[in-house]
């Protein structure tokens, strides 16, 4: 069905791009029936920004029902999506569109969700009890921008500031402290001062929020390439989501092999896997956010050393074990965090083997994808993500390592070009399969995947090409 469009622009046009025909369709229908209606929220400040592609959400003066009816009326789709908030979602052309009706929130008494809602009378109050200024704006095509916070000057001062009083803010819904730090990250803004000691303050409050909304919000701070930032800005707050990070604060490694303590590592080592996560081995997208499995490995790659710290008779720290067990550890904070199964795995193999001694030697190399194979990951991916914690996890020790990155680097090189001339590591890339062996007289059973494993074995080493003739030639067909 089509829909016309009556609202003509008058008011202050914005950076970024025109919303969409779909939001202004859903505008004029809910003002063609006599109701106040605006666009809020993350689409405003991404098109101040210049940007765009986010959601459209509005926000409008009459009830669920009153907005319901009125859409309905134009022939538009709603879904009563979240009516116990005063929201709907419409639909047009197979856009949805998020309609809430002006709301007050009532007491919070989880920390996490206010008791009640109540209708507000004007859209200012519905602002008032937004998170931050930077998402406390609203635009109207024919009214202009609407921002009573200054959240356009905290844009061009490229900070992040709490609506009203922060702590307030942040007794009310703890996980907004998350949500400040992603923005801040993901953004590339600093924090408002008064902003960021409320964070520190009330950084405890983080334990009264669902574990999984937790993991959430740290997965998007990691993949904003800023998770290194987080950990030296807002230790508090990042050690009160993963409390197993606060035993790495202070930690002296006592080792020459590390000018920095365990935190301090960690943080440049997710730093530096960020930037590095841009060149990739298996052919991605070297712009995409970087792997989460990278990050969290990057994050937790250590989390184990307090527990595996011992000093020798001259006083030099060693942390034998430390990949092992971390990679246990780690598995079972993103289990907490309820992590998805493949993340878990990812990242606890690249813990394990993080600090496996590796050469830039073929059978070296086919060995550590062998490893990985078994897994049944992504075998290109990974090794990719094992090079860049190698390097990061290198380049965030004493200068006096700093040339094993060169050694790495030629690895990388070398698993690049194994890959592409397709040599074996797995029976999955072996150039032969059990219907091969079965066609040479070979009974079906287990001396078939025996003999598999004979001819990987033997590729492997270099003992036989990875080619169907000479594999069989090499088990004797």
């Amino acid at each position: 069905m089509q829909h016309s469009t009556d609202i003509a622009f008058a008011g202050e046009t914005l950076v970024g791009s025109k919303p969409s025909a779909a939001s202004l369709t859903v505008l004029s229908a809910l003002e063609g029936a006599g109701l106040e209606a605006w666009i809020v929220g993350g689409w405003v400040r991404d098109a101040l920004m210049g940007a765009s592609g986010h959601d459209i959400d509005i926000c409008c003066s009459g009830s669920w029902e009153e907005s319901a009816a009125a859409l309905r009326s134009r022939g538009i789709a709603v879904v009563e999506s979240g009516v116990k908030f005063g929201g709907i979602t419409a639909v047009v052309d197979g856009e949805r569109i998020e309609v809430t009706a002006y709301r007050l929130d009532g007491f919070y008494t989880d920390g996490r969700h206010p008791e009640n809602v109540q209708r507000a009378t004007c859209v200012e109050d519905d602002l008032a009890r937004r998170d931050f200024t930077v998402n406390a704006m609203a635009w109207h095509p024919a009214r202009g921008l609407l921002d009573c916070y200054d959240g356009r000057g905290d844009l061009e001062r490229r900070q992040i500031r709490a609506v009203g009083v922060p702590r307030r803010r942040f007794e009310e819904d703890a996980l907004r402290m998350l949500r400040a730090v992603r923005f801040a990250c993901r953004l590339d803004f600093a924090m408002d001062s008064a902003t960021a000691q409320a964070l520190a303050e009330c950084a405890p409050l983080l334990g009264q929020v669902a574990r999984e909304r937790v993991g959430i919000e740290l997965e998007g701070i990691l993949v904003t390439r800023h998770g290194g930032d987080a950990l030296i800005r807002y230790p508090e707050l990042m050690c009160a989501a993963i409390p197993e990070l606060a035993r790495m604060r202070g930690f002296d490694q006592r080792t020459p092999y590390h000018a920095f303590d365990v935190y301090d590592h960690t943080a440049r080592v997710l730093t530096v896997a960020s930037e590095l996560s841009r060149f990739r081995i298996d052919g991605g997208d070297p712009s995409a956010p970087p792997s989460p499995s990278l990050m969290w490995a990057a994050l937790l790659h250590d989390i184990a050393k307090p527990d595996c710290f011992t000093v020798d008779e001259r006083g030099r720290g060693h942390f034998y074990g430390h990949p092992e067990a971390g990679a246990k550890l780690a598995e079972k904070i993103m289990r907490r965090l309820s992590c998805s199964n493949e993340l878990i795995r990812d990242a606890s193999l690249l813990i394990h083997d993080h600090d496996r001694p590796l050469d830039p030697d073929r059978i070296s190399l086919l060995r550590q994808m062998q490893r990985f194979a078994r897994s049944g990951v992504d075998t290109a991916r990974l090794m990719g993500e094992l090079f860049d914690l190698k390097r990061a996890d290198t380049l965030g020790k004493s200068p006096a390592c700093f040339y094993y990155v060169e050694e790495i680097e030629r690895m990388r090189e070398m698993c690049r070009e194994l890959l592409a001339n397709r040599e074996a590591y797995s029976i999955k890339t072996l150039d032969l399969a059990g219907s091969d062996l079965i066609a040479c007289g070979m009974a079906p059973g287990p001396r078939i995947g025996e003999a598999l494993n004979r001819a990987l074995e033997g590729a492997i080493v270099g003992a036989v090409a990875n080619e169907r003739k000479a594999l069989l030639a090499y088990l004797g067909f």
